[in-house]
């Protein structure tokens, strides 16, 4: 595996690459770093119960219980921690990873939208347009394939996903209202911004999307990515890209995609991006 380096912006003077490089300070909150995040104990905890029953108090006398939260830039750069305000989790080093790829689609006419498979907040796929729009290209969408209501309970017996319990997250459940209201935040959001709401399965095999360049998994766990693997990867145009972003952070995740490779032959190299994210260029 080769390893992606950070891009280096010194000397840059073209306006589309520094609106691009400001866009991801901007959604990683790089730029405006956060001092403070919401107090969100487990309902379920002694601390959980107690904050509860007095929340409604507070909230009368419009305060919240907030903890100071030590901005660490290397953790934010690595996308090793999970922001209380930021747009996207994935760090900078995954979104300049996602920046190259959407270039070289565009610098070799690679046909085909892009796609996330999980969008949280929706930071990557806000990115995603606000490229394309920066780079004036007037014929891919961004398609944004989530549940909008966090994670699925682990199949049973799915041991590589039941050990992670992603579902019991409830960070990880951002509605489809909010991510609408970050594109316009930006002023990215536009008829060539696509919804796909629900579980993969549903939503996915069917899905209208005809041809794609990019494909972002950010799905997690086991079924979830492979799910988006077998009913995207076949629209998938040679020399577009794949991006599984939790390949080396969560289990599922990692054997979904090696199992989907080995079954479909697929040899093509897998690249290191930081210590989690991975991704091939599709070449046959």
């Amino acid at each position: 595996m080769t390893e992606t380096m950070t891009t280096d912006r010194t000397g840059v003077t073209d306006p589309r690459v520094l609106y691009c490089e400001l866009l991801k300070q901007a959604l990683t909150r790089y730029v405006f770093q956060e001092t403070w995040m919401p107090y969100q104990p487990r309902a379920a905890s002694l601390h959980g119960r107690i904050y509860h029953r007095f929340k409604h108090l507070l909230q009368r006398r419009g305060l919240e219980l907030v903890l100071r939260f030590p901005f660490d830039a290397d953790a934010r750069a690595n996308g090793r921690d999970w922001p209380p305000e930021a747009d996207t989790m994935i760090g900078l080093r995954r979104l300049d990873n996602l920046e190259r790829c959407i270039a070289d689609v565009l610098e070799r006419n690679v046909p085909g939208d892009l796609i996330e498979t999980g969008v949280w907040r929706g930071g990557a796929v806000i990115f995603m347009r606000g490229m394309l729009r920066a780079y004036g290209d007037q014929e891919r969408s961004v398609w944004v394939a989530d549940s909008f209501q966090g994670l699925p309970r682990a199949e049973p017996g799915r041991v590589e996903d039941e050990e992670d319990a992603l579902w019991s997250q409830p960070i990880l459940a951002v509605s489809q209202q909010q991510v609408e209201n970050n594109f316009r935040r930006y002023g990215l959001l536009d008829e060539r911004v696509r919804f796909l709401p629900g579980w993969f399965q549903d939503t996915l095999p069917g899905a209208a999307v005809q041809q794609l360049s990019v494909i972002r998994l950010d799905g997690d766990m086991y079924d979830s990515t492979m799910v988006a693997l077998r009913s995207l990867y076949p629209k998938l145009s040679v020399g577009g890209y794949v991006i599984a972003d939790d390949y080396h952070a969560v289990r599922g995740c990692r054997q979904a995609v090696d199992d989907f490779r080995a079954e479909h032959g697929i040899t093509d190299e897998l690249h290191r991006v930081d210590w989690t994210c991975r991704y091939w260029r599709r070449s046959r």
